[in-house]
Formats: structure tokens, C-alpha cells, sequence
């Protein structure tokens, strides 16, 4: 069964929004939805090469840490299989949670399509969480959700702080390092997000974020 955190903890624990950060949040389904239909070409293309390079779904589901404790079943297209697998089910989602381990490397072995690799470096797979944010489930900027594992291991009495606000498909972690910094650098920068969030640090986290994911810098 999948751990919750205690409802009640995470709800004394929500942080105090400004009245502009909460507007913020509201526009968001909205820009989520126009960014889908803007990239709906690219999203469709990458689902069928990934779908006939795998042959498999071409989406899989991840369970992570969501809003206030709650189970996420995050969105991610497939970038892992190997030619010797025999073909999948053919559906369009497939759920794997229990295939994952807790961390990554940077240089994850069962990567082994050059197509799933670049798809990870410039974050594409991660596209699909665009879903999230519309039916706000997750925000543009927050901590990345982490699963059930991470959280009691790695962040312990600060969770309930953490999942205070809303997941993001992006954060200071991304910006800062990503993968190169340590699962207690993740925690502080955080924490230092949901403490200082703000319109300034909203805004500048996501300009801070396109050049990165174009460059692939500090990506697995």
C-alpha cells in the first residue's frame, strides 16, 4: 500500500500565500491548457516515435509525493527499455510505479535509446505533466515530487513543509544543479522555495529554467 503523510499535519503546515502568488496559481490551469494545444504536435510526435520505438505505452505513470501528502500518479513519457523486451500491452499509460528505484544515475544504464536519452536531457518526457498543472495537481514552479521513499529518507521532519506547496515541473533544484547536487542541497533549496516564494522568485525561476532545458545542463 502507498504511504500518505497525516492529512492534518501538512494542512497546519501550509505556507501563507501572497495575494499575487495566489493569482499566479490560478492562471496557471489556463497557461498549462494553451501550452498543450501549442505543443500538442510535438507531444503526439514524441508519443508515437516513443510508442514504436519501445513497443510499448508510451506513457507510463510514476507514483510520487503530490500536494499536501497526497499520492501523485505522475505523468512521464517512456524512456526506458531495452530491444529485448518482448512487446506491451497496447494501451496509452502504463503504470510502473513498482519498477523504479528510489535514485537515478547520471548516467542511467537502462537508458539505451539515443532518442529516450535526448528526450531526458532537454526534458521532454516531462511535457505530459503539463496535464498536472492544468488539473492542478502541480504548479509550473514548486519542488519536483519525489516518491513515498525519498521523502521519509531523505527529508524527514521538513516533508510537511515541503509538500506544503504545490509540486512544480520546476524548481530551484532544477535551476541551481539538478542532479549534481545532493539529496541534501534538493531539501534546503526546497525548503528556501516554499519559505521566500513570490511573484519575483516565481517569475525568475522560469526564466531561469528555459535556457537550462534548452541546453540540457544538469540534466540525467
Amino acid at each position: 500500500m502507498t504511504p500518505v503523510y497525516p492529512a492534518k499535519t501538512f494542512l497546519l503546515s501550509a505556507p501563507r500565500l501572497s495575494v499575487s502568488v495566489r493569482l499566479i496559481y490560478c492562471m496557471e490551469p489556463l497557461a498549462a491548457a494553451t501550452a498543450l494545444v501549442l505543443l500538442s504536435p510535438l507531444i503526439v510526435t514524441l508519443a508515437i516515435v516513443t510508442a514504436i520505438l519501445s513497443r510499448r505505452s508510451p506513457l507510463i505513470i510514476h507514483n510520487r509525493v503530490g500536494w499536501r501528502g497526497a499520492p501523485l500518479p505522475m505523468l512521464k513519457f517512456r524512456t526506458m527499455w531495452t530491444d529485448a523486451e518482448a512487446p506491451g500491452d497496447l494501451v496509452l499509460v502504463e503504470d510502473v510505479s513498482g519498477c523504479v528505484p528510489v535514485a537515478k544515475d547520471d548516467a542511467d544504464p537502462r537508458v539505451t535509446s539515443r532518442f529516450a536519452a535526448f528526450c531526458r536531457r532537454y526534458s521532454l518526457d516531462e511535457l505530459p505533466q503539463l496535464i498536472h498543472v492544468m488539473k492542478g495537481e502541480m504548479s509550473l514552479v514548486g519542488p519536483r515530487p519525489i516518491t513515498f521513499a525519498e521523502m521519509e529518507t531523505y527529508y524527514g521532519d521538513f516533508a510537511a513543509e515541503v509538500v506544503s506547496l504545490r509540486p512544480g515541473l520546476t524548481g530551484l533544484w532544477q535551476v541551481t544543479g539538478r542532479n549534481q547536487l545532493t539529496y541534501e542541497e534538493r531539501r534546503q533549496l526546497d525548503l528556501q522555495l516554499v519559505r521566500e516564494v513570490s511573484p519575483a522568485l516565481y517569475l525568475g525561476i522560469l526564466l531561469r529554467s528555459l535556457p537550462r532545458v534548452v541546453s540540457g545542463s544538469g540534466a540525467c
